[in-house]
């Protein structure tokens, strides 16, 4: 069987770090599962990882797509099983590493991405209403879809109600019908914080580090250029309401903060549901933790 480790968890949980760890130890390459980080020009807002800890690890799936280009996970899927299968030509590990939890349920679940045919007059009936009210509707229709998507990105909360609406119900629902035997044999984790309190002080942390690093420039030569998902990267989109003169930057920064910690929960509520992770605390001892997941991998890989 063709064995993939997955590793998982909510922003700066401290994936990155132990997916490069994971990949020195068992041979591994890394692949991004981040709908921000596949975007070109904005390595600080998403995170990407340095050019340091690509010379590592190898690490695909990142900085590829320009800026003005939507991206599905449909096409992550496919290039994810095209990187995994040379990957494993090569006789190395595939390891996935990432927050996007669709994209991640979505490979692992192996889902067939037959597409639900457009309706032109239902979508521009939607394009045409205000994004808050899009995203209230999808929370009461389908909360389950509405938790990986962020609340103003128009164009997947648009679609996932065309799903909804033009599918047999619940996105969900479409997708358990659409799971097919995967290739592929998983190793799936997941990080979690048993103190939150400890995660939100690193995603507040992390937050300085990257305006430390120049993301205000970063979003500077961003503002105003796109108008594609890129665009809703959080960081950028905070960002760009000091760049307008709406709100003074001390504000948008706490706003930045306050929306990343808000994406953490919305990624921890996803990959709670997952039954078949093994969930690894990452609060006490990191070191401990990291051993028990090489351990793990190891055993994975000789058995």
């Amino acid at each position: 069987m063709n064995k993939v480790i997955v590793i998982a968890g909510p922003t700066a949980s401290g994936k990155t770090g132990l997916g490069i760890e994971v990949a020195k130890a068992v041979g591994g390459e890394i692949i991004s599962a981040d709908s921000m980080q596949v975007y070109k020009n904005m390595p600080i807002a998403t995170a990407c990882p340095t050019e340091e800890e690509k010379n590592q690890v190898p690490h695909y799936l990142v900085e590829f797509l320009d800026n003005d280009e939507s991206f599905s996970v449909a096409k992550w899927c496919e290039l994810a099983k095209e990187k995994i299968n040379d990957i494993l030509s090569r006789g190395k590990v595939p390891i996935i590493v990432g927050g996007t939890g669709l994209f991640i349920d979505s490979l692992i679940d192996n889902i067939s991405f037959a597409e639900v045919e457009v309706d032109e007059k239902l979508r521009q009936e939607l394009m045409n209403r205000d994004v808050c009210d899009l995203y209230d509707e999808l929370v009461k229709v389908d909360r389950q879809a509405s938790e990986n998507i962020h609340k103003n990105n128009k164009k997947r909360v648009v679609r996932a109600l065309e799903l909804y609406y033009l599918g047999s119900g619940k996105t969900q629902q479409n997708e358990a019908s659409r799971k097919e035997k995967s290739p592929y044999d998983f190793l799936y984790f997941v990080l979690e914080y048993k103190n939150r309190q400890i995660l939100y002080d690193r995603i507040n942390d992390r937050v300085d580090k990257m305006l430390e690093a120049g993301l205000l420039d970063e979003a500077k030569a961003m503002y105003g250029k796109y108008q594609a998902t890129s665009a809703q990267a959080i960081g950028h989109k905070e960002l760009s309401k000091y760049l307008s003169g709406e709100a003074e930057l001390e504000t948008c920064i706490e706003k930045l903060k306050q929306e990343s910690r808000h994406y953490a929960k919305r990624q921890i509520t996803w990959f709670k549901r997952r039954q078949d992770a093994v969930h690894i605390i990452f609060d006490d001892d990191r070191n401990a933790a990291v051993k028990t997941v090489i351990d793990k991998c190891e055993d994975f890989l000789n058995g």
